[in-house]
C-alpha cells in the first residue's frame, strides 16, 4: 500500500519533542507538540494545518512564537488543540506583541484553539490578524470517545494522562485506506481521472455495492461499473494508517489503560522513553516513562512500529541501550 502519511520526529531523541506528520498528497501537515521546531524550516512548518499540544511545559510550546512569525502575513487557517488552560495562553501569548500595523496586512491568518477538559468537555475560540488577535467566537461543545476533530477519511483522538498536570495524548488516523490498483485498470482499459475520486468518496462514505459509476474509456465508449465490480476488480480497500503520540506520562494502572487503547493497532507509535530501567524510580517522580515501560506498552497496543523519543540528558553517552531497553521490551 501506498503510504498516505510520513510521520518524523521533529528533533533528535534528546532535543524537544515533537513529531511532523506530512500528507502525502496534499498541502498539508499535522504537528505534535510544539517545542523547538526551527529545523522544520518555513516551508514545511507553512504546510501545518493542525498543531496538537500534550501539555504546555516549555519544551513543547516554545515553538508557538517561530510557527506564529512565520505563518503571518499570509492568508491561513490554524487549529490548535491543547489542555484545560490553553485558550488563555494562547491569548495571553498573542496579547505579548504589539499589533498596531497588522489590521493594514491585506491577508488574514486565523488560530482557531480548541481547549479540551476530561469527560469530553471542550472550549472553541477563534484568534483572527484582522481583528488583532481578540478571542471571539467562543462556544462550548461536547465530543464522545475521544474523538475531537473528524474529518471524511480522517479521525483525531485524544486521552487524559496524569503528569503532575493533564497531559494528552493523541492519535491520529485514516478510516479506510483506499488504494486503487493502476495495473488492473490499465489492463481493464479503464483511465484515471477525476472519477476516481468520486469511487473513492462513495466507499468511504459507504455507498451501496450496486451504486454505479459511467466511465468513458479510451476509445470514446461509456462503461458502467458498479461499486461492487470495481471493489473485486480494481480496488483494494483495507484499514487506514493510524499514528499514535504519547509524551510527558507517569506509568500508573490507569494511565497505561489509557495508553493501549489510544495506541491499539497504530501503525507508528511514538512514545517517551526518558529513562534507563534502572532509574524506574527516578522515572516515578518525576512522571515519566522508562525505555522499558515505553516498549511494554508499545507490546500491549499490539502497535506494529514503536519509535522512542524525549531521552533524558543524563542518558546522553546511553542511546543504544536506551534503544535496546525498548526494543527488548517491545518484542523486536
Amino acid at each position: 500500500m501506498t503510504p498516505h502519511f510520513l510521520p518524523r520526529l521533529v528533533n533528535p531523541p534528546f532535543g524537544d519533542p515533537g513529531v511532523y506528520v506530512d500528507f502525502q498528497f496534499a498541502r498539508r501537515a499535522l504537528l505534535f507538540d510544539l517545542g523547538e521546531i526551527a529545523s522544520l524550516g518555513a516551508r514545511k512548518i507553512l504546510r501545518l494545518t493542525d498543531v496538537c499540544i500534550s501539555h504546555t511545559h516549555i519544551d513543547h510550546f516554545i515553538g508557538f512564537d517561530l510557527m506564529l512569525r512565520i505563518m503571518l502575513g499570509r492568508d491561513m487557517k490554524l487549529r490548535l488543540f491543547g489542555p484545560p488552560g490553553i485558550l488563555s495562553q494562547v491569548e495571553h501569548r498573542l496579547a505579548s506583541y504589539s499589533w498596531n500595523l497588522i489590521q493594514s496586512y491585506p491577508t488574514e491568518f486565523v488560530i482557531t484553539v480548541i481547549e479540551l477538559h476530561p469527560e469530553g468537555r471542550a472550549r472553541r475560540a477563534r484568534f483572527s490578524s484582522r481583528r488583532v488577535f481578540t478571542r471571539e467566537e467562543e462556544e462550548e461543545f461536547t465530543f464522545r470517545d475521544g474523538v475531537v476533530h473528524e474529518e471524511e477519511n480522517l479521525r483525531l483522538t485524544v486521552t487524559f494522562l496524569e503528569h503532575s498536570i493533564p497531559c494528552l495524548g493523541y492519535a491520529f488516523e485514516e478510516k479506510l485506506h483506499v488504494n486503487f490498483m493502476k495495473n488492473k485498470l490499465a489492463a481493464l482499459g479503464l483511465p484515471v481521472g477525476a472519477w476516481l475520486s468520486e469511487v473513492k468518496r462513495a466507499v468511504l462514505r459507504g455507498a451501496p455495492d450496486d451504486t454505479v459509476f459511467k466511465v468513458t474509456g479510451p476509445e470514446g465508449k461509456l462503461r458502467e461499473l458498479s461499486l461492487d465490480e470495481l471493489k473485486e476488480q480494481v480496488l483494494q480497500v483495507v484499514p487506514g494508517e493510524k499514528i499514535a503520540y504519547v509524551t510527558d506520562t507517569a506509568y500508573t494502572p490507569e494511565n497505561r489503560r489509557r495508553i493501549v487503547k489510544l495506541a491499539r493497532r497504530a501503525d507508528y507509535f511514538f512514545i517517551e522513553a526518558v529513562f534507563l530501567d534502572a532509574d524506574h524510580e527516578r522515572a516515578r517522580e518525576r512522571a515519566h516513562l522508562t525505555a522499558r515501560q515505553a516498549g511494554t506498552l508499545a507490546r500491549e497496543a499490539g502497535a506494529a512500529r514503536v519509535i522512542p523519543f524525549h531521552f533524558s540528558p543524563r542518558h546522553l553517552g546511553a542511546e543504544e541501550q536506551l534503544r535496546r531497553e525498548v526494543a527488548e521490551a517491545f518484542g523486536s
